[in-house]
């Protein structure tokens, strides 16, 4: 076996001490197994010789060390990347002896590992630039490009001032310097998107300006940092070099922009409507990224810029960019980018502190003062256009942000020695204490969803009767569209009581970074790519000319995540001022009772915008389709009878009373058939309603019986039991049954049906109407009232 041996050098001057560390050659990879081994004395360090074995392992403790850190860290409101940088801490050598420790100065334990999670941030980079889009920064508003510029630009200028006004013999812009004094003030887009995210704020109003912003100043970060490398390298060698050095990164950035980019896209128009890329496109693609770094040598470009720049040129969205993300996201977030940002941490030692030098104070100095005059321009500038102080103070701490781009930025450094260990132990710590404070001063300073806390009523009962009722339709799939249709359409809107309906077509994020949400109507022309808003605008449009003067019709789209979309269905009803919002339920039946499809994302979205909406919210269960694969025609279809049957069938409580209004509006027209089933409990049994609920429920029934003319059933039952068999005898008389959700409330109708309650979010009524149990080719409108919230 042949042995090489080579010098490492550590310490705080490269001087301080110098190891010889020998290297096996052929290196152990894969062990002989365990079987082989068990004969061997110390079966656990003859396993650890190889390094095979040894990364496994390495890996199981990194993610149990992860895990079990953040157990107790995420109750204060820390972020997973704390958890993973402390983890790599408490396995670095400076914690654990190296006769113990995982990572101990070997080439298998450092070069393997190191290498994992350098690769892992390879594709970390070139994906954080799949997901941007560029042409949001022409897009975006003049606080949006004043928060980008001015905190990276501001605090860059005076901490070079001040580094001048120390040392008046330096250059500071030295690579080491400048690139440093970069680092502090500049913007990292995938940190601040990451950050939005955890928050579960990255479509609110503060986040997308957040995002915005953070595009811009990452934009200016990474031409300042390519700038401060030029210009070393005109110091270091002249400025013919500098000027190939530019000519070369340019000619890169060509190729990509003129080349690959426009075959990427002759790839997209390849991919059929709706259609997969190709799994051929995707291994292109995926070998071109692998090559990148070596091309980013070649052609002089900063080599953690190489693959992110290749990123950009990356069509974003569906088809190809969200194939990426979708295929490459999964593995790099849940395994390369722990395993990367755990090695950073064993980098960490605190020892380095002992023998910390002035120059390394200086640094985590100007770390810290650069950090809080980007925090004085992010907070002056958006208080200056009249922000809310607290808004403000939350936009200030999410622009001031620190990760694992920064702390990746530090440990690449430390290792290509432009900084010491010194530094790179103080700049670790700064990161540390700047990521654990920011998330929770913003959760403390920003809620967006107080903004929902209104006091004006929004309901159908106290919308005016000779006035439009404004209502939000949901669209996920293209079924949710001819739903709505037929809803509508029963409902017979006319002149004297119009509908100004605002369809929200809610499409999942894929690909991108950045949510976005669209008025059609006040777009200045029509997209040139047909997509299925196209298709939603066209039918909802033809509605509007089919009921022209009784309905308009406004089509926004929103691009968000999935667990996001109902910050944007409650703020566009807080913006439009709506009374009702239709949300499509989760799963759809065939007639024979099997399930045509069903979306556990949708119901978690429907469960959030019944928690939080500022105004009434209905939930809409379609009737069973009457052949398996047929178009056949929905039963609230104007084709399908010359009249509608509409019942309500009535309890008592806020949400019945709401049901009552809806079916008032709808009962109009001559063509409408109204019947109310009104279920009381035997023996006066009407103890769990309040004296006041009583007497709106029979002001309410009054109310309607003399404005409309209807069909009145009571009918007095004692038990769930019974209920269930007198409306299993009735509702196959009716297209349409509107119930009140009447969530959590108990009375002597509904007693021993709500532990068979399946669909919460439906009510037990609508719960046992929707069952399989019901015959009938029925829709089902499910009816909450704007809830009442304390501030």
């Amino acid at each position: 076996m042949a042995y090489n041996s080579s010098s490492y050098t550590t310490g705080m001057d490269r001087t301080a001490r110098s190891e010889e560390v020998c290297l096996k050659f052929p290196p152990k990879v894969i062990s002989p197994g365990l079987a082989a081994l068990l004969v061997q004395k110390d079966k656990l360090g003859k396993l650890m010789d190889y390094s095979g074995p040894r990364l496994h392992f390495q890996m199981v403790v990194i993610f149990v060390f992860t895990q079990i850190i953040h157990s107790l860290l995420k109750l204060l409101g820390l972020p997973l990347f704390i958890s993973q940088l402390l983890a790599g801490i408490l396995m670095s050598p400076a914690i654990v002896s190296d006769e113990h420790s995982l990572v101990t100065i070997s080439e298998d334990s450092v070069a393997v590992i190191g290498s994992v999670g350098a690769l892992g941030f390879m594709f970390f980079m070139f994906l954080s630039g799949v997901k941007m889009d560029l042409r949001l920064t022409w897009k975006s508003g003049k606080l949006a490009i004043a928060i980008g510029l001015f905190p990276v630009l501001v605090p860059l200028i005076f901490w070079l001032m001040t580094v001048k006004t120390l040392h008046p013999g330096g250059n500071v812009f030295s690579n080491k310097i400048f690139h440093l004094a970069v680092t502090y003030s500049g913007t990292s887009f995938p940190v601040i998107h990451s950050l939005l995210s955890e928050l579960k704020i990255l479509n609110s109003e503060l986040g997308r300006l957040g995002l915005s912003a953070a595009l811009i100043g990452d934009m200016l970060t990474l031409v300042l940092t390519m700038f401060s490398v030029w210009v070393n390298t005109g110091i270091q060698k002249g400025s013919k070099d500098v000027l190939f050095d530019v000519g070369m990164a340019m000619l890169y950035v060509c190729i990509l922009v003129f080349v690959l980019r426009p075959g990427m896209k002759w790839m997209v128009k390849r991919t059929p409507e709706a259609g997969q890329i190709k799994d051929t496109c995707f291994y292109i693609i995926f070998l071109a990224f692998m090559i990148s770094p070596g091309f980013t040598e070649l052609f002089r470009v900063y080599f953690l810029y190489g693959p992110f720049i290749f990123g950009l040129a990356v069509p974003d969205g569906p088809p190809l960019g969200s194939a990426l993300v979708e295929k490459l996201d999964p593995v790099v977030s849940g395994l390369f980018m722990p395993i990367f940002a755990t090695t950073c941490g064993m980098r960490f030692d605190l020892s380095y502190f002992k023998y910390s030098t002035k120059y390394a104070y200086h640094q985590a100095v100007g770390a810290v003062v650069t950090l809080i005059i980007k925090f004085g321009v992010c907070l002056l500038l958006p208080l200056l256009c009249k922000m809310p102080t607290r808004d403000s103070f939350a936009l200030a701490f999410i622009m001031i942000s620190k990760g694992i781009v920064e702390i990746g930025s530090y440990s690449i450094m430390n290792d290509s020695r432009i900084i010491s260990e010194d530094i790179f132990a103080h700049l670790t710590i700064v990161i540390i204490i700047v990521a654990s404070v920011v998330p929770i001063a913003v959760k403390k300073l920003y809620d967006p969803s107080k903004k929902y806390l209104c006091f004006q009523k929004r309901t159908v009962m106290n919308s005016r009767f000779n006035q439009e009722l404004r209502m939000i339709g949901c669209v996920h799939v293209p079924g949710n569209v001819n739903s709505i249709i037929n809803l509508l359409n029963a409902s017979c809107p006319t002149r004297e009581c119009p509908i100004a309906l605002d369809v929200l077509h809610l499409v999942k994020l894929s690909g991108q970074a950045t949510p976005l949400f669209i008025a059609h109507h006040n777009q200045q022309k029509a997209s040139s790519n047909k997509s299925y808003s196209d298709n939603v605008m066209v039918a909802f449009k033809q509605f509007e000319r089919d009921n022209l003067g009784a309905v308009s019709v406004n089509l926004f789209t929103a691009v968000s995540p999935s667990n996001l979309m109902y910050e944007d269905t409650c703020n566009l009803a807080m913006d439009r001022l709506t009374s009702f919002i239709i949300l499509p339920f989760h799963r759809r039946w065939y007639s024979d009772g099997s399930i045509e499809s069903e979306y556990q994302t949708l119901r978690s979205l429907n469960f959030d915008i019944l928690e939080r909406a500022p105004c009434s919210v209905g939930i809409l269960v379609e009737g069973r389709r009457n052949i398996k694969g047929s178009n056949s025609k929905d039963t609230l279809s104007p084709s399908n009878s010359s009249s509608y049957a509409i019942a309500v069938i009535f309890l008592g409580g806020e949400d019945d009373r709401e049901a009552l209004a809806l079916a008032k509006r709808f009962s109009q027209d001559e063509s409408v058939s109204l019947t109310i089933i009104h279920l009381k409990a035997v023996d006066s049994l009407e103890f769990f309603l309040a004296e006041d609920e009583r007497m709106l429920d029979k002001e309410m029934l009054k109310d309607i019986k003399a404005s409309v003319p209807l069909t009145y059933i009571k009918e007095h039952v004692k038990d769930g039991p019974e209920t269930s068999t007198f409306l299993r005898s009735i509702v196959k008389d009716y297209q349409l049954i509107i119930v009140g959700r009447r969530y959590r409330s108990e009375d002597a109708i509904t007693r021993g049906l709500e532990e068979w309650c399946e669909f919460r979010e439906i009510g037990i009524i609508g719960d046992l109407l929707s069952s399989s149990d019901f015959v009938g080719n029925f829709s089902l409108l499910i009816v909450q009232q704007q809830r009442k919230r304390n501030g």
